[in-house]
């Protein structure tokens, strides 16, 4: 059998000291907490042989870059590295290059990737500031089942937020720079279906699911057409309707095609 030890940013530090002091075979965790972890001398890298970068473009996105690197310094030269990413920017080529010698690519096809079934429309406004005004009109549309609203900034998902709730409406919000046990207690909520309208960042956007939700809207347009397609095609690929609010018509044609 084999001991694993997840050590997310946000939670006690304690208790995933602990953890490694018992002995694990598996650690996962944020880049700031597994490195903090190895310069405590908690987490010991000498016998560590392989090292996986899951969703390495969004860690990047993030701003996790410096964290990944240091972590990167302290591991032995003869490490297995296995980078996973949905996206192939600049940067991941970068640390394809640092971390790896002749690295094998493995492509996949972009089956799950699809907005095949989903329905998409869009609210050209000609003022930003206007789309909050969209937004509070088609709110008796989004509690009917459940909806998530996406801002490309955390700033954003608390303006929009507490705007949204200083004029009555009914939301919860999550981002990442909240704890990590504030943030499972809102998806859980969500999931439930106590909450009904979400305000969050791209946090939410890769690998959660909540079959409830029918309704997505993009608050802010994101910036390439994958995240898009995460987005809503992930949270919508039951046959959901999306609703994309923008200021610029042209850059959702630039998304779409």
């Amino acid at each position: 059998g084999s001991a694993d030890s997840a050590n997310p940013g946000g939670k006690s530090i304690g208790e995933d000291i602990r953890k490694l002091e018992y002995g694990v075979h598996v650690v996962s965790g944020t880049p700031g907490r597994v490195c903090d972890m190895i310069k405590r001398r908690t987490l010991r890298t000498r016998a560590i042989k392989l090292l996986v970068l899951d969703e390495a473009d969004e860690m990047l996105s993030r701003g996790f870059k410096d964290q990944i690197y240091d972590v990167y310094r302290y591991l032995p030269p003869d490490l297995q590295v296995a980078l996973i990413s949905a996206t192939l920017p600049h940067e991941i080529l970068e640390m394809t290059n640092k971390f790896m010698t002749e690295p094998v690519r493995i492509l996949v096809k972009r089956d799950e990737l699809t907005l095949e079934g989903i329905k998409q429309f869009f609210v050209a406004v000609e003022r930003e500031e206007w789309k909050f005004d969209t937004l509070c009109d088609l709110y008796d549309t989004l509690t009917i089942t459940q909806a998530v609203i996406f801002c490309n900034t955390k700033r954003k998902v608390d303006w929009l937020t507490e705007k949204m709730r200083s004029n009555n409406f009914t939301v919860s919000s999550m981002h990442g720079d909240m704890p990590q046990k504030e943030r499972d207690a809102i998806m859980a909520e969500f999931r439930s279906g106590t909450t009904r309208v979400l305000i969050t960042t791209d946090v939410w956007a890769r690998g959660l699911d909540v079959q409830q939700v029918s309704l997505v809207i993009n608050y802010d347009l994101p910036n390439n057409r994958e995240l898009y397609i995460h987005r809503i095609g992930r949270s919508g690929r039951f046959g959901r309707k999306v609703f994309v609010s923008s200021i610029s018509c042209y850059i959702f044609s630039q998304i779409l095609f």
